[in-house]
């Protein structure tokens, strides 16, 4: 039985639209396992952010992983379909086969590349999860160490205060002391002058009696 042209066809339209779709997302998808990750790691408090973050990028996998699963199942419906409409029709000969052969090939070959780069991207985003967690002990760990040299900064300024503080005291209890003994020393010398002047007028009155009497 000859094979109504309308309907095989349409068939095979609709499987070679769905490979060409399939494959165009198959190279998108590929891109974005690429690019998934490599844009340079920025601090979250930065005011740019990069044009395929993180989250972007999860979004992004997950619709085009989708959307590919849908389009395998298409395919896959619409390869059945040829197949059924061949054993249905009793349709027999090596073009006929060859054409579903390479259908079920085409398929077969997305399916297997898809599901690559699915795991190829899922490994990749494991990986950029744990360089990030890496990233972000290695930055607390900087800024609790700029703390703490900080911390240690200060510590040394308030010593250097207090110990200037300390010669700023010692200082003024020499002077304080210095001063202490020139007004001893003062008093002292005083009082000498005063008993000497004592003595030498004890001495002076007899000898001037004498000379007046």
């Amino acid at each position: 039985m000859s094979i109504e042209s309308n309907n095989w066809e349409e068939l095979r339209r609709q499987a070679r639209q769905l490979e060409n779709e399939i494959d165009l997302k198959l190279v998108s998808f590929s891109k974005l396992g690429t690019s998934y990750g490599s844009q340079e790691y920025r601090n979250e408090n930065s005011d740019t952010v990069p044009l395929l973050s993180s989250t972007n990028s999860d979004h992004m996998f997950e619709t085009m992983a989708l959307e590919i699963e849908q389009l395998l199942s298409k395919l896959t419906d619409v390869n059945d379909k040829m197949i059924s409409y061949c054993q249905t029709q009793a349709v027999t000969g090596s073009t006929v086969a060859h054409t579903l052969q390479r259908h079920r090939d085409i398929l077969q070959d997305c399916t297997h590349e898809f599901q690559k780069t699915k795991a190829n991207i899922q490994a990749r985003k494991e990986r950029e999860q744990l360089l990030s967690s890496v990233r972000k002990d290695i930055d607390a760990y900087k800024s609790s160490s700029g703390l703490n040299r900080r911390t240690d900064l200060y510590l040394k300024e308030h010593d250097h205060l207090r110990n200037s503080e300390k010669m700023v005291d010692d200082q003024i209890s020499i002077a304080v002391k210095t001063k202490e003994e020139l007004l001893n020393q003062r008093i002292a010398m005083k009082a000498i002058q005063t008993k000497m002047t004592t003595l030498v007028s004890i001495l002076l009155i007899p000898t001037i009696h004498y000379f007046l009497f």
